[in-house]
C-alpha cells in the first residue's frame, strides 16, 4: 500500500508524464506537499520494517518492549497516513491547477474550486471535467483517479495502524497471555 501511495504522488507531480509542469510550478498544491511520498509512503514503510524486525527479538522483556515499539511506530504511521488521507481529500475537493480561459485570457489557477454562489464543485458534474482545463490535458481525470486511490489506500492504512495500536496496547497490558503456557499431552 505504501508503494501505491508513493507511485500515485509521483504521478500527481508529473501531469501528462511531463516534468515541465512541475518545474514551472503548474502542479496542484496538495500534490506538491508530497504526503503520499513521506506520509503514507516512506514513514509507513519505516513502521512496517520496524514491525517485522521487532518480531524477531528475544529475551527477558522482549515482548513488552516489542509491543511498546510497535505502539510508537503505529502511532507515527497512523498520523502520517491520516494526514495523507486528509490532503488527498482536500486535493479532490479543490480540483486541479490548470490553464483555463478567464475573462482576461488564458490563466493558470484552480477554476473548479468550489466557491459560494458559483457551483458547488466539480466532482459530481462531469460536464466540467473536459471543458474547463486547457492544459495539461485530462488533468481533471488524472487528479480524480490518483487522489482517489491515494486517499483510499492511506485511509485503509490508517485503519490498519489504528487496529495495530489497539493490539499493542492490549499486548502491553495483558502481556503474552496463555501463548507460552506449555501443556504437554497426557502419556498413557
Amino acid at each position: 500500500m505504501a508503494i501505491v501511495c508513493i507511485l500515485c504522488n509521483i504521478l500527481l507531480l508529473v501531469p501528462e508524464l511531463k516534468i515541465q509542469f512541475l518545474l514551472d510550478g503548474h502542479v496542484t498544491r496538495e500534490a506538491t506537499w508530497a504526503t503520499g511520498l513521506w506520509g503514507s509512503g516512506f514513514l509507513v514503510l519505516l513502521g512496517a520494517r520496524a514491525f517485522v524486525q521487532s518480531s524477531r527479538t528475544r529475551g527477558c522483556c522482549a515482548f513488552r518492549s516489542q509491543m511498546l515499539c510497535q505502539l510508537l511506530y503505529s502511532c507515527l504511521c497512523l498520523l502520517s497516513a491520516a494526514s495523507c488521507s486528509l490532503v488527498s481529500a482536500t486535493g479532490l475537493s479543490q480540483g486541479p491547477l490548470c490553464l483555463y480561459n478567464d475573462s482576461s485570457g488564458p490563466t493558470w489557477g484552480v477554476p473548479l474550486q468550489p466557491l459560494p454562489g458559483r457551483h458547488s464543485g466539480y466532482l459530481f458534474n462531469r460536464t466540467l471535467w473536459s471543458g474547463v482545463c486547457l492544459e495539461p490535458s485530462s488533468v481533471v481525470q488524472w487528479n480524480l483517479v490518483l487522489f482517489g486511490v491515494m486517499g483510499t489506500v492511506s485511509g485503509l492504512q490508517s485503519v490498519l495502524c489504528g487496529a495495530n495500536i489497539l493490539n499493542s496496547i492490549l499486548g502491553l497490558i495483558l502481556g503474552q497471555g496463555l501463548s507460552h503456557s506449555k501443556i504437554s499431552p497426557v502419556s498413557v
